[in-house]
């Protein structure tokens, strides 16, 4: 008859590895799990960006509308009203794009902050090892 205390050591270390093994089973099924539902969550937070912008270039356009008509109104020609308007949109667009083009480089995207650190740890060391 086999008890607890009259296992072998070769058996308690095959059964603790397979609790091992199980448990990192179980921990990357969670983490997958965990992943797809932030996945889902993500891909409802994109759709609601995407609605937003939808509505945003509407509300856009009503706006321009309206700004075309309150030219209009104050005495410019229509078919003026719309160019001076659509100048306006035009320049605030390329600032914008410029803006972004300017912040995409990759100058602008290397952690300069971080590659500052490193070289000031590494001149530390080196002074550190000078000394001795």
């Amino acid at each position: 008859m086999t008890t607890e205390s009259n296992k072998s050591a070769g058996s308690l270390l095959t059964e603790a590895l397979s609790h091992v093994s199980s448990l990192m089973r179980k921990e990357v099924d969670l983490a997958r799990a965990e992943v797809n539902e932030n996945l889902k969550h993500a891909g409802v937070a994109i759709g609601l960006i995407v609605g937003a912008v939808v509505v945003a270039l509407t509300a856009l356009n009503v706006l321009s509308a309206a700004l075309v008509a309150a030219l209009t109104e104050a005495g410019i020609a229509a078919g003026w009203s719309a160019v001076i308007v659509g100048v306006l949109l035009a320049i605030v667009a390329y600032v914008m794009v410029q803006k972004g083009t300017n912040d995409l480089k990759l100058n602008s995207l290397a952690p300069t902050r971080t590659a500052k650190n490193v070289k000031r740890d590494a001149q530390t060391m080196k002074e550190v090892y000078d000394d001795k």
